[in-house]
């Protein structure tokens, strides 16, 4: 793969941010976006637990989706507490995907700004955790609404690898799905290569690499895919803001409602010639790009 770090800037004018990152579709860090937020000093594993961890949450482990793989079906479930206890005490491939923590505590709201000088469009109703123990794993895949990403990381660090929409062919990307059929498990461990030699196209593509620390906010354009490995047993908030064009709305409509109801459909009524379906397709179309 060809990896560039991210441009990151401690800080940056919403004009240049709109000029040179928003308008090309280019990720970009700002490291002190977040610092003036209290979340900054206050939020902490204690004062999530203190907040929400009487709350049940599912949970996910590090194993990739198969034919048989259900659309976001945690494979296990604990309250909120026990699975900070679980990933506070050591290594835990779990994560936590998609918890809005403000549903149950909308008073953490008042712990942070929207940017708007950077940003219009977010959708307020869902801010976003992102918490993993140390050595879990994000598998590449793109957001399925096609929104625009600031993702703030609090405690620990994390691994990103990043992607444009563009490469997805050569990610060999799953038909109807916004899912990678590679294996980037274990990427740091294997010293940065994932497997070429079953998926020879991934030589090819193109993206970025930067490893996310507290305080980081990381700006990651519509559509972009990434890949995320916790160093460390950490959290991250996800503010999403939609696209300004109405085409891209809908594309981010159809990617919800139809594309993702095709898959779950044919997943339940013929998962093993869907899933040989998909990955003819996926090897076809990076096959081309060799």
């Amino acid at each position: 793969m060809q990896l560039k770090p991210v441009d990151t800037f401690e800080t940056i004018s919403p004009e240049q941010f709109r000029k040179d990152y928003y308008l090309q579709g280019k990720p970009v860090i700002i490291k002190s976006l977040a610092h003036q937020w209290p979340a900054y000093t206050k939020w902490n594993w204690d004062f999530l637990k203190q907040a929400a961890g009487h709350h049940q949450v599912g949970i996910y482990n590090n194993v990739k989706s198969d034919a048989y793989t259900p659309i976001n079906t945690a494979d296990d479930y604990k309250t909120f507490g026990e699975y900070i206890d679980m990933i506070s005490q050591g290594p835990a491939g779990w994560r936590i995907f998609l918890f809005n923590i403000f549903d149950h505590s909308p008073e953490l709201t008042n712990d942070f700004t929207w940017p708007e000088e950077y940003l219009k469009g977010f959708v307020k109703k869902y801010p976003m955790l992102f918490v993993g123990g140390a050595t879990s794993i994000t598998h590449m895949h793109f957001d399925i609404d096609l929104s625009h990403i600031l993702h703030t990381q609090f405690v620990g660090r994390k691994r990103v690898l990043l992607f444009p929409y563009e490469e997805q062919h050569k990610l060999y990307r799953k038909p109807f799905e916004v899912l990678s059929l590679a294996d980037f498990s274990n990427y740091h461990l294997n010293t940065g290569k994932p497997d070429y030699e079953a998926f020879p196209a991934l030589r090819k593509a193109n993206g970025y690499e930067v490893i996310l620390e507290h305080g980081d906010t990381l700006f990651m354009p519509a559509g972009y895919w990434h890949h995320m490995e916790y160093l460390d047993s950490g959290f991250a908030m996800s503010l999403r803001a939609l696209q300004e064009g109405v085409g891209a709305k809908l594309h981010g409509v159809w990617n919800l409602f139809g594309m993702r109801g095709i898959d779950t459909l044919l997943k339940k009524t013929a998962p093993q010639w869907w899933y040989a379906y998909k990955k003819k397709k996926a090897f076809a179309a990076a096959d081309r790009q060799l």
